[in-house]
């Protein structure tokens, strides 16, 4: 899938924040890293179609995501979100938080929607927790629901904003062997991560980010090995020192 970013730039109360960015290549899978306040998760959202640039454009496969509302509900739809709580429904079961989408958004019908959720939580090792809220699940648990709803309607890309921010190192590997094994699937996704293990050895590319502008990508463990920036080199010897580079 072949992502173009043109001119891309974000201002919030007359400061900007992100941008200029200029970007082209084919995704398969990338992590996008940088240091807290960079404009990452500033980033992934307005690639989702979720908050619109303030100037310039995202392309997708040669198709602009589109101002307007009406573009922007299409375009929504062939992309999967993780957000860094899971954003799960809280008053529906983990069953109903992926059939109900499926029905009312993406037009499954509900034994189509039903099969498709028994499915992924079945392949997942969830379909215990099926009838559960997500008040009564683990961490790990919400986020491996968000996730397979995230999937459940095949969407072209899947975007993950630090999908293991607000877990225990257990529920965090659950997490990230689940996005592994979407990898093996051929699941294209970006991933906004401070897992640099996983961004290193998992993900194809990285890019980072550092006060607003893209200043390194390419193949991650190149970059991992040989930073081209002062910026990343002091990122990576500031997580280093901590051991927090996980391999």
């Amino acid at each position: 899938m072949k992502l173009e970013l043109i001119g891309l730039t974000k201002t919030f109360n007359g400061q900007q924040v992100l941008g200029p960015i200029d970007f082209s290549d084919t995704i398969d899978t990338l992590a996008v890293v940088g240091p807290s306040g960079s404009g990452k998760s500033t980033l992934l959202r307005i690639i989702g179609g979720l908050l619109l640039p303030t100037e310039g454009r995202v392309m997708m496969d040669g198709e602009e995501a589109g101002h307007d509302e009406s573009s922007l509900m299409l375009y929504r739809r062939r992309i999967g979100f993780v957000f860094q709580q899971g954003g799960l429904f809280r008053h529906m079961t983990a069953r109903q938080n992926i059939t109900v989408p499926l029905v009312h958004v993406h037009g499954f019908t509900q034994a189509e929607a039903d099969a498709r959720a028994n499915a992924l939580l079945s392949r997942f090792g969830l379909l215990s927790q099926a009838h559960k809220r997500p008040g009564a699940l683990s961490g790990g648990e919400q986020q491996r629901i968000a996730i397979a709803r995230a999937i459940a309607p095949r969407p072209r890309l899947l975007l993950l904003d630090e999908p293991t921010s607000a877990l225990d190192p257990e529920f965090t590997t659950e997490v990230l062997d689940m996005i592994s094994e979407l990898k093996a699937d051929g699941i294209r996704f970006i991933i906004v991560t401070h897992e640099m293990g996983f961004a290193r050895h998992a993900c194809e590319h990285i890019a980072f980010l550092h006060e607003g502008r893209l200043l390194e990508y390419g193949p991650s463990e190149q970059l991992f090995a040989h930073p081209q920036t002062p910026e990343f080199a002091r990122f990576l010897s500031k997580l280093l020192e901590w051991n927090i580079v996980r391999e």
